[in-house]
């Protein structure tokens, strides 16, 4: 089925249509029933058992008349990723840019369609470490030379913790499957929307997509991933104008050089009331007292689990990612 959308709908703005409501957390990939199929295997006893996986389906994005990319994704949001994938990699700059959007569901394909062409095959490609395998332009990577974060509104530890709480708690296809990355749009302590994806990247795009589509103003929001801090996460998050970036996971040395450079807040390995800040300090207000004392969240729930530990197998939360 073809899903078509003119010029006049693709970015809705808020005197001609209602804002999302972003006062509670809403998983959007939970909305999508495909995105779990049940697999039948048996275990270590030879006994039956029914397993919940992630679906995995390609969704190839054109645009006008040229193929740009096949991404594997969960199949849902394809809007929302077709525009944020167009923005963090600056083959377009603005959603306005767009005069329409095709999405065939049967053919698993999103058309994209422009006001002026977009001379996207001129552009030198790399893949990145994104678990998916992306792909970033390497003029992109460029260009970030040029681009550095204004000053934003300051953000509270005690936010920050509580978001990470909020975010452990949340219902997500990760509980139901694993072997899945997900990013959050928070603004303050308050989580707004968490979107799932196989992919970390394909996650950060539909989140750009999202508040393109939506006109959602990046300068006083976060920007939490389960995924590693790496330069592509850091080139997209700039892209996208936001100035704080959040993981619970590690991070790399690249990745930490640029956000520096950039101007962008990078908090790594938030694990209960334990985070690192590795740049842009100067945002952060240190409002929460030490607590050397303090278990790790993180430890005390592996030594609670059973000693064959499936966190590791899920490996997007917990443990390794991939």
């Amino acid at each position: 089925m073809i899903h078509e959308e003119k010029s006049h709908d693709v970015v809705r703005k808020s005197n001609r249509q209602k804002a999302p409501n972003l006062e509670s957390l809403r998983n959007l990939s939970l909305a999508n029933p495909q995105a779990t199929a049940l697999i039948a295997g048996v275990d270590e006893k030879g006994a039956a058992v029914s397993m919940t996986a992630i679906r995995e389906v390609p969704l190839t994005l054109f645009v006008n008349d040229r193929e740009v990319v096949t991404m594997m994704t969960i199949g849902d949001l394809p809007r929302e990723l077709a525009v944020g994938y167009l923005l963090n990699q600056s083959l377009i700059r603005t959603p306005h840019e767009i005069v329409g959007i095709d999405v065939d569901e049967e053919i698993h394909t999103v058309v994209v369609r422009t006001k002026t062409p977009t001379p996207f095959e001129k552009r030198r490609a790399a893949l990145t470490s994104g678990c998916a395998q992306g792909t970033q332009f390497l003029d992109m990577m460029e260009d970030l030379t040029a681009k550095r974060l204004p000053a934003s509104p300051p953000y509270r530890a005690s936010s920050l913790i509580t978001l990470g709480k909020a975010i452990l708690a949340a219902p997500s296809l990760y509980q139901q499957a694993g072997a899945i990355h997900g990013c959050v749009l928070a603004h303050g302590a308050r989580a707004l929307i968490y979107i799932e994806d196989i992919g970390r990247h394909n996650a950060v795009d539909k989140i750009a997509g999202y508040m393109a589509l939506n006109a959602i103003s990046a300068l006083d929001k976060v920007f939490y991933t389960t995924g590693r801090l790496t330069s592509e996460m850091v080139i997209k998050t700039v892209q996208m104008g936001l100035p704080i970036l959040i993981s619970r996971s590690g991070y790399t040395a690249w990745a930490v050089s640029l956000a520096r450079q950039a101007n962008l807040t990078l908090i790594a390995r938030l694990r209960g009331k334990r985070f690192y800040v590795l740049s842009g300090r100067e945002r952060v207000i240190f409002d929460e007292p030490e607590r050397p004392d303090l278990p790790d969240p993180i430890s005390e729930q592996k030594n609670a689990q059973h000693p064959k530990n499936t966190s590791a197998e899920k490996g997007t939360h917990h443990g390794k990612r991939g």
